[in-house]
């Protein structure tokens, strides 16, 4: 118990961490930013402590079932940091920020493309949008999408070298999938297979969709405006981080349904074996 507790507050002061880093990096930040801030920072804290605390989650997937969460939680944090670094230094430039934004160019400029969801991020600013800050959010979208191609070929290298998600040879649906309901209709590979095409199929269409989304709000809301950094780099970390997690969480779940149809297999053969002999 206290091994774990000691864990979920760690845990939970990483993602403190994440949530307040933009607003710690970025210079000139006003005192109510912050502590909006440090608000949703120590509420995000809490609520991962009582997750991770708890025995039975309610929320958090995959608990029992690392790295899911770890890449997850990496990709975001790294995602942050170096969006963070390249605002920080529209404003206090060093040869680390000119670097990642000369990197960030070169990628965005290899992936901008018509139709590419680099362009139709740059697509959804209004009109009138400074140099600098179509600048940014160019050089922001090149270097996160490249974050979350790298976050799912870490994942998907991860779960093939580690026999993922089995873990001492136990995987508990209910602690794991607490939002999936094993004992509702129809037949549980079946669901979990239908709801890993689903993800992958949203983690396909999200960075496409958003920016259309994006646009179609704005004859309702009023253009979307990025001259705040923070704004940027959330904007911009949610556009190419929650794609990547779908993907991750379809193909999680498409794994698990093929362990328990393998185990399935494996129990029928014995039986089968059982009644012969």
């Amino acid at each position: 118990m206290i091994v774990r507790l000691a864990g979920a507050i760690f845990r939970g002061i990483l993602v403190a961490m994440l949530i307040m880093s933009p607003s710690l990096m970025l210079p000139n930040v006003g005192a109510d930013g912050a502590q909006i801030v440090a608000l949703i920072a120590i509420c995000a804290a809490i609520l991962t402590i009582f997750e991770y605390g708890s025995n039975y989650p309610c929320l958090f997937e995959f608990r029992d079932a690392p790295p899911f969460n770890r890449i997850r939680f990496f990709s975001l944090l790294l995602t942050v940091v170096l969006l963070s670094l390249i605002a920080r230094g529209q404003q206090m430039p060093s040869s680390l920020s000119t670097f990642l934004a000369v990197a960030g160019h070169i990628v965005a400029s290899s992936i901008d493309f018509p139709f590419s969801p680099v362009r139709l991020v740059i697509l959804m600013l209004p009109e009138g949008t400074s140099d600098e800050s179509l600048f940014m959010l160019r050089t922001s979208a090149g270097l996160a999408y490249l974050a979350s191609l790298l976050s799912m070929a870490v994942f998907i290298l991860a779960i093939r070298r580690r026999d993922w998600p089995l873990r001492g040879g136990q995987f508990n649906v209910w602690v794991n999938l607490p939002t999936f309901d094993p004992t509702a209709n129809g037949d549980v590979v079946y669901r979990l297979r239908r709801d890993g095409r689903v993800n992958i199929a949203l983690g396909f269409m999200l960075p496409f969709a958003m920016p259309a989304a994006v646009n179609a709000a704005s004859s309702v809301f009023g253009s979307l405006s990025l001259e705040d950094p923070q704004t940027t780099i959330w904007a911009v970390a949610a556009w190419s981080f929650l794609p990547a997690s779908l993907f991750m969480r379809g193909i999680a779940m498409s794994r698990v349904a093929a362990m328990i149809s393998e185990k399935r297999q494996n129990t029928s053969d014995m039986e089968s074996a059982f009644l012969v002999a």
